[in-house]
Protein backbone atom coordinates (compact mmCIF):
# COMPACT_ATOMS: atom_id res chain seq x y z
CA UNK A 1 0.00 0.00 0.00
CA UNK A 2 1.39 3.70 -0.57
CA UNK A 3 0.96 5.83 2.19
CA UNK A 4 0.47 10.00 0.57
CA UNK A 5 -1.85 12.13 1.72
CA UNK A 6 -4.23 11.24 -0.43
CA UNK A 7 -4.48 7.39 0.65
CA UNK A 8 -4.36 8.70 4.24
CA UNK A 9 -7.47 10.81 3.40
CA UNK A 10 -8.90 7.48 1.56
CA UNK A 11 -7.98 5.55 5.03
CA UNK A 12 -9.95 8.14 6.76
CA UNK A 13 -13.12 8.34 4.72
CA UNK A 14 -12.77 4.95 4.59
CA UNK A 15 -12.78 4.01 8.61
CA UNK A 16 -15.23 6.98 9.09
CA UNK A 17 -18.17 5.24 6.44
CA UNK A 18 -17.66 1.52 7.59
CA UNK A 19 -16.06 1.89 11.42
CA UNK A 20 -19.69 0.62 12.39
CA UNK A 21 -20.66 -2.08 9.63
CA UNK A 22 -19.49 -5.85 10.30
CA UNK A 23 -18.90 -8.31 6.91
CA UNK A 24 -20.06 -11.49 6.44
CA UNK A 25 -17.89 -12.95 8.74
CA UNK A 26 -18.93 -10.73 11.67
CA UNK A 27 -15.48 -8.75 11.79
CA UNK A 28 -15.13 -5.37 11.42
CA UNK A 29 -16.04 -4.71 7.42
CA UNK A 30 -12.71 -2.00 7.73
CA UNK A 31 -10.81 -4.68 7.31
CA UNK A 32 -12.25 -5.67 3.59
CA UNK A 33 -11.03 -2.55 1.84
CA UNK A 34 -7.76 -2.19 3.96
CA UNK A 35 -7.14 -5.99 2.86
CA UNK A 36 -7.68 -5.05 -0.95
CA UNK A 37 -5.66 -1.20 -0.78
CA UNK A 38 -2.30 -3.33 0.89
CA UNK A 39 -1.83 -5.40 -2.62
CA UNK A 40 -1.89 -1.81 -4.31
CA UNK A 41 1.30 -0.43 -5.78
CA UNK A 42 0.14 2.91 -6.56
CA UNK A 43 -1.54 6.27 -5.61
CA UNK A 44 -4.76 5.46 -7.38
CA UNK A 45 -5.51 2.03 -7.35
CA UNK A 46 -4.67 2.46 -3.41
CA UNK A 47 -7.45 5.11 -2.78
CA UNK A 48 -9.57 3.51 -5.55
CA UNK A 49 -9.21 -0.11 -3.16
CA UNK A 50 -9.99 2.19 0.26
CA UNK A 51 -13.27 3.21 -1.16
CA UNK A 52 -14.36 0.89 -3.26
CA UNK A 53 -17.42 0.13 -1.25
CA UNK A 54 -18.62 3.56 0.60
CA UNK A 55 -21.11 4.27 -2.85
CA UNK A 56 -22.04 1.12 -2.93
CA UNK A 57 -22.66 0.44 0.63
CA UNK A 58 -23.13 3.55 2.63
CA UNK A 59 -25.07 6.93 2.01
CA UNK A 60 -22.32 8.40 0.68
CA UNK A 61 -22.19 9.10 -3.50
CA UNK A 62 -19.31 9.50 -6.25
CA UNK A 63 -19.82 13.00 -6.45
CA UNK A 64 -20.02 13.03 -2.21
CA UNK A 65 -16.76 12.06 -2.91
CA UNK A 66 -15.59 13.96 -5.49
CA UNK A 67 -16.78 17.01 -3.90
CA UNK A 68 -14.78 15.68 -0.75
CA UNK A 69 -11.63 16.69 -3.26
CA UNK A 70 -10.56 13.45 -4.52
CA UNK A 71 -9.13 13.37 -8.35
CA UNK A 72 -11.92 12.81 -11.33
CA UNK A 73 -9.26 9.39 -12.06
CA UNK A 74 -10.41 7.95 -8.42
CA UNK A 75 -13.93 9.16 -8.97
CA UNK A 76 -14.06 7.86 -12.44
CA UNK A 77 -12.74 4.32 -11.36
CA UNK A 78 -15.40 4.06 -8.17
CA UNK A 79 -18.03 4.85 -10.52
CA UNK A 80 -17.47 1.51 -12.53
CA UNK A 81 -16.59 -0.40 -9.61
CA UNK A 82 -19.52 0.82 -8.28
CA UNK A 83 -22.24 -1.96 -9.17
CA UNK A 84 -25.55 -0.78 -10.58
CA UNK A 85 -27.99 -3.17 -9.35
CA UNK A 86 -29.95 -2.77 -12.67
CA UNK A 87 -27.43 -3.58 -14.64
CA UNK A 88 -26.20 -7.56 -15.33
CA UNK A 89 -23.61 -8.69 -13.04
CA UNK A 90 -21.88 -10.07 -16.25
CA UNK A 91 -22.52 -6.82 -18.16
CA UNK A 92 -20.55 -4.98 -14.90
CA UNK A 93 -17.19 -7.15 -14.56
CA UNK A 94 -16.88 -6.63 -18.42
CA UNK A 95 -16.75 -2.67 -18.49
CA UNK A 96 -14.49 -3.13 -14.85
CA UNK A 97 -12.46 -5.37 -17.50
CA UNK A 98 -11.82 -2.18 -19.78
CA UNK A 99 -9.82 0.32 -17.29
CA UNK A 100 -6.58 -1.35 -15.48
CA UNK A 101 -7.22 0.24 -12.31
CA UNK A 102 -10.86 -0.93 -11.94
CA UNK A 103 -9.68 -4.61 -13.27
CA UNK A 104 -6.61 -4.35 -10.98
CA UNK A 105 -8.59 -3.72 -7.80
CA UNK A 106 -11.77 -5.53 -8.51
CA UNK A 107 -9.53 -8.66 -8.81
CA UNK A 108 -8.04 -7.78 -5.93
CA UNK A 109 -11.66 -7.61 -4.17
CA UNK A 110 -13.05 -10.62 -5.55
CA UNK A 111 -10.29 -13.08 -4.55
CA UNK A 112 -10.65 -11.64 -0.87
CA UNK A 113 -14.17 -12.47 -1.03
CA UNK A 114 -13.76 -15.98 -2.22
CA UNK A 115 -11.62 -16.41 1.32
CA UNK A 116 -14.13 -18.42 2.85
CA UNK A 117 -11.56 -19.54 5.28
CA UNK A 118 -12.68 -15.78 6.63
CA UNK A 119 -15.91 -17.59 7.30
CA UNK A 120 -16.30 -19.31 10.10
CA UNK A 121 -19.20 -21.68 8.71
CA UNK A 122 -19.84 -21.31 5.26
CA UNK A 123 -23.01 -21.81 4.05
CA UNK A 124 -24.35 -22.71 0.26
CA UNK A 125 -24.63 -18.75 -0.54
CA UNK A 126 -21.26 -18.41 0.31
CA UNK A 127 -20.12 -21.57 -1.28
CA UNK A 128 -22.29 -19.81 -5.02
CA UNK A 129 -20.75 -16.45 -4.54
CA UNK A 130 -17.51 -17.93 -4.51
CA UNK A 131 -18.38 -20.42 -7.58
CA UNK A 132 -19.36 -16.61 -9.33
CA UNK A 133 -16.05 -14.98 -8.31
CA UNK A 134 -14.25 -17.81 -9.76
CA UNK A 135 -15.70 -17.44 -12.61
CA UNK A 136 -15.16 -13.06 -12.73
CA UNK A 137 -11.69 -13.98 -11.37
CA UNK A 138 -11.28 -16.19 -14.68
CA UNK A 139 -12.80 -13.46 -16.73
CA UNK A 140 -10.21 -11.07 -15.30
CA UNK A 141 -7.65 -12.64 -15.66
CA UNK A 142 -7.44 -13.60 -19.21
CA UNK A 143 -8.94 -11.02 -21.17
Amino acid sequence: MIYTDLTRKAVDLMFEKHKDQKDKSGLPYVFHPWHVAESMDDEISTCVALLHDVAEDTDTTVDDIRNMGFPDEVCRVLKLLTHDKSVDYDTYIEKIAADPVAKKVKLADLKHNSDLTRLPDPDSKALLRKEKYKRCIDFLENC
